[in-house]
Formats: C-alpha cells, sequence, structure tokens
C-alpha cells in the first residue's frame, strides 16, 4: 500500500463512531475510530470496550483485500491502535446496502423470517440524511434530489456487487456468513471513484457460519451480551491467514 508522512491537523468531523482529522497534506485525512455505539435516533448510547481498535484493524484487513483483488479504496496506512491515514474523497450522498440473508429492516418491510438466505444479493440505496433517518430510495429519486449521475449510479451499484462477492467469499473462508452490509463511495481528487468509510461489525452484519451467532453491533443494539467479545472475535478470524 501507498505510503505518506503526515501530522495530524484540525478535528473536521466527529461522529458518532468515528471522527476525521486534517492532515498536513491536503489530500489526506485522518479517521480515528471510537468505541462509542449508539442506535437509531440515539435511543440508546453507550460504548463497547475496545470496539475502536478492532474496527480499524478489521477495516485495515477488508481495505488492503480489496485493494490486490483491484477495488480502489481510500485506505492508505494504518498510524496507530485507532486511526488510518485515507484519502479526502467527496462523498456521493447516498449509502449503498447489500444484503445477503434476510435480516433487520428488510424482514419488518417485506415480512420476510430472518436468516433467509435471498436468491440473489438484494442492492438498495438509502440517501444520507439523519433528519430523514436514511430513506430507502431509487434510481429515480437520486436523479431528482442528487447531483449523481445516471452512469455514476450503474458504477456505484455494480462496484458494490463486485465488493459484495470479494466480501463474502473472504469471509466464508473464515467461518462468518456476510449477512448484509453498508457501502459509502466518493471521488478523489483525480475524479476516481473510490469506497470510503469502514468496513467492521459496525456497518456489517456478521454470523457464525456454524451456529449463527451475531458477531456484529446487534449485539449492542439487541441488549445481547458479549458485544466486546464479538469485535474481537470477529478481528481475530479476519487475521488468520
Amino acid at each position: 500500500m501507498e505510503k505518506t508522512e503526515v501530522t495530524k491537523g484540525q478535528l473536521i468531523y466527529d461522529g458518532k463512531a468515528k471522527k476525521v482529522y486534517a492532515t498536513s497534506n491536503p489530500n489526506y485525512f485522518i479517521q480515528e475510530f471510537k468505541d462509542d455505539a449508539s442506535v437509531p435516533d440515539d435511543i440508546k448510547t453507550g460504548a463497547v470496550r475496545s470496539k475502536g481498535i478492532c474496527n480499524n484493524r478489521i477495516s485495515a484487513i477488508c481495505f488492503n483485500m480489496l485493494e490486490r483483488r483491484g477495488v480502489p479504496t481510500f485506505f492508505v496506512e494504518l498510524l496507530g491502535e485507532r486511526e488510518m491515514v485515507v484519502r479526502k474523497l467527496e462523498i456521493f450522498p447516498i449509502d449503498i446496502v447489500v444484503r445477503n440473508v434476510a435480516a433487520g429492516s428488510l424482514c419488518s418491510r417485506l415480512d420476510l423470517t430472518e436468516g433467509m438466505a435471498l436468491p440473489f444479493p438484494v442492492v438498495e440505496f438509502h440517501l444520507k440524511d439523519d433528519k430523514l433517518r436514511d430513506p430507502l430510495i431509487n434510481h429515480d429519486h437520486i436523479k431528482i434530489i442528487t447531483s449523481v449521475t445516471e452512469g455514476e449510479v450503474k458504477v456505484l451499484e455494480s462496484r458494490a456487487k463486485e465488493i459484495n462477492c470479494h466480501l463474502k467469499n473472504f469471509f466464508y473462508e473464515r467461518n462468518l456468513i456476510l449477512v448484509e452490509f453498508k457501502l459509502e463511495f466518493g471521488k478523489d481528487i483525480s475524479k476516481r471513484v473510490r469506497l470510503g468509510d469502514e468496513i467492521s461489525p459496525d456497518t456489517c452484519l456478521l454470523w457464525d457460519r456454524d451456529s449463527y451467532e451475531k458477531l456484529d453491533k446487534d449485539r449492542f443494539r439487541r441488549d445481547l451480551r458479549g458485544a466486546e467479545e464479538a469485535y474481537q472475535e470477529v478481528l481475530k478470524r479476519v487475521s488468520a491467514a
């Protein structure tokens, strides 16, 4: 991976799970992972000890894997236990959710049984808007309310399906089922589309392949015990050769 010398600058974003800092190089940011945890509308907030450390390392491993398979990401290098250097991106105002197994909101919306394998990956677009609770949108909505072009939407959808194939296989080999996950994309200074954000138990639903035990943020959301151990177990598995 690319190496760069940067020093941390001003805090420019403080979100629910991460902080982002400017650096001495205007083309790079430092992304810091937090232990903070919450559910939508902050009905429940708290922290999962060492979550930020686990998510930083899990994301780096997954980004590196995707880069080796030809998927451009914004990841540059790990900087410390909780920090990574990333490329500055102009983020698309769209979250992409890829679903392989029925779970969560898909079950409540379509009256599906949790755990049902879907016949093909379902790709959803959600508007990035906390006030509107990130509503589900389609291609026509995107044309009306964003500046994202039809060509860019096709690229994002194709890239999401490609990433899904790589991640599903990667996790399956480590005895994990990739149930669903959220992706964010953006354009770098040369206008190249790159994957951003993170790939971790915060943005993925991951189940043990044999027992279907949940090893992701749902342990916090659903008041299940062992959230800290779940994050550590995922890190242990993805770190294995």
